[in-house]
């Protein structure tokens, strides 16, 4: 899939765990792991909006198109 999720990379940046990231958006940590996998072939604009206000970033900092 050409869209790729850089959860992880956000994480990092705000030494925050995946458990501490789920609780704070309200997804299961399983859920988190089919984003950062890039498995999910789909996103919610509500959930997206959650990510971006716990990691307090852009939607363009969580999602990067690739050409594949």
């Amino acid at each position: 899939m050409p869209i790729v999720v850089r959860i992880d990379v956000e994480l990092a940046k705000r030494k925050m765990s995946v458990g501490e990231f789920a609780e704070r958006v309200g997804l299961t940590p399983a859920n988190v792991a089919v984003l950062k996998n890039g498995r999910a072939k789909a996103v919610r604009f509500s959930t997206l909006e959650a990510m971006c206000r716990v990691l307090n970033c852009q939607p363009g900092d969580l999602l990067e198109w690739v050409e594949e």
